[in-house]
């Protein structure tokens, strides 16, 4: 009994890590997306094309604080940014 509840308790642990660590890292990974769809959507108007780059300058800023409140913003902007785009895109089929 004592071995299945560990088992249990290392299986719950591995798989709540990763999601910790993800929240982390998703400003960088949608700042990384944001530039790949910049490059691969040049018939974006001028209009989205300067309000990404404005939310991109603003969200490296947060980014850079390195405060739980900057990845927060960070994420928000980005976020919001992915979100402009994907509606861009799906606009124009």
């Amino acid at each position: 009994m004592k071995r299945s509840a560990l088992a249990g308790l290392f299986v719950a642990a591995a798989l709540l890590a990763p999601s910790v660590f993800a929240a982390d890292d998703l400003c960088a990974v949608n700042l990384q997306k944001i530039k790949d769809a910049q490059v691969s959507t040049e018939a974006q108007s001028a209009d989205l094309q300067d309000n990404i780059k404005d939310a991109v300058e603003q969200a490296e800023k947060a980014q850079a604080k390195g405060t739980e409140e900057g990845k927060k913003d960070c994420i928000s902007l980005t976020t919001q940014a992915l979100q402009d785009i994907q509606n861009n895109t799906k606009g124009d089929q």
